[in-house]
């Protein structure tokens, strides 16, 4: 089960954290694995490691937020059968202390990216026959997380995208689908703890960890898993849908 020998799969901001966990997975279930990154230094040390293990995988330098570079890239890449929008930025404020500039950003990378993604693979998923698209999103398109307000935005578009991509594409054989991940443990929130709670990175882990009913964060691995298993044969009957994988959040969290 869960096999994907024979298939193509690029995965976006895959040179680090959640990105990283799935290309690391998808290698080790046979796919060839392009890791597409704004990191070209990350990104082939995850190819090593790849390689390492007896999987392929390639390299690709890429800002998303580029339509150009995005469009040679999967021009290069040619067959593809799976899809994975990973690459994004978090940003903290609320809608009075987002400036303009930070909003844009934060669009073009999450929102802009992905359009960009997608609208340079569809071609050769289409000329593949069938293929899969997953985006990832987050629950802060689905409630109300406080002080992100532009993230919030960004993720809820991804949602948005992925619903309309699915409907649209169902006769061409290209499932769409997203993943709403609540808190994961990546490098990203280490450094965001060691960086506003400097000498209490403990005491707020744990607080973080908390937030969450099941009583700790998700892991990368945990995402991947997930991604896994949507963008396998075995999720053949599923498109059009959101996944929350929030260790309780949305509906426990009382």
């Amino acid at each position: 089960m869960f096999n994907l020998t024979n298939k193509t799969a690029a995965i976006t901001g895959a040179a680090s954290g959640i990105g990283r966990a799935i290309a690391m997975l998808f290698a080790k279930q046979g796919a060839s694995v392009h890791i597409i990154d704004f990191n070209l230094a990350a990104a082939e040390l995850v190819v090593s490691e790849i390689k390492a293990i007896g999987g392929s995988a390639h390299a690709h330098a890429a800002d998303v937020s580029d339509q150009n570079i995005m469009v040679n890239i999967f021009e290069k890449i040619g067959k593809l059968d799976i899809l994975v929008n990973n690459a994004g930025i978090a940003h903290v404020g609320t809608i009075e202390t987002t400036s303009s500039a930070d909003f844009d950003k934060v669009f073009r990378v999450n929102v802009q990216g992905a359009y960009n993604a997608m609208f340079a693979a569809i071609p050769a998923i289409k000329l593949n026959g069938k293929g899969v698209i997953l985006n990832l999103a987050s629950i802060a398109a689905l409630i109300g997380i406080p002080d992100r307000f532009a993230y919030s935005m960004s993720k809820g578009a991804i949602v948005a995208m992925t619903m309309s991509v699915a409907r649209d594409y169902l006769h061409q054989n290209i499932r769409c689908n997203s993943i709403s991940p609540a808190r994961v443990h990546t490098p990203f929130v280490d450094g965001f703890i060691a960086k506003n709670y400097p000498g209490k990175e403990a005491e707020m882990f744990e607080k973080l960890s908390k937030s969450q009913p099941i009583g700790r964060m998700g892991s990368v691995d945990d995402i991947a898993a997930l991604a896994l298993y949507l963008c396998s044969d075995e999720s053949s009957f599923i498109t059009g849908n959101d996944y929350p994988i929030d260790g309780g959040f949305i509906h426990l969290n009382n």
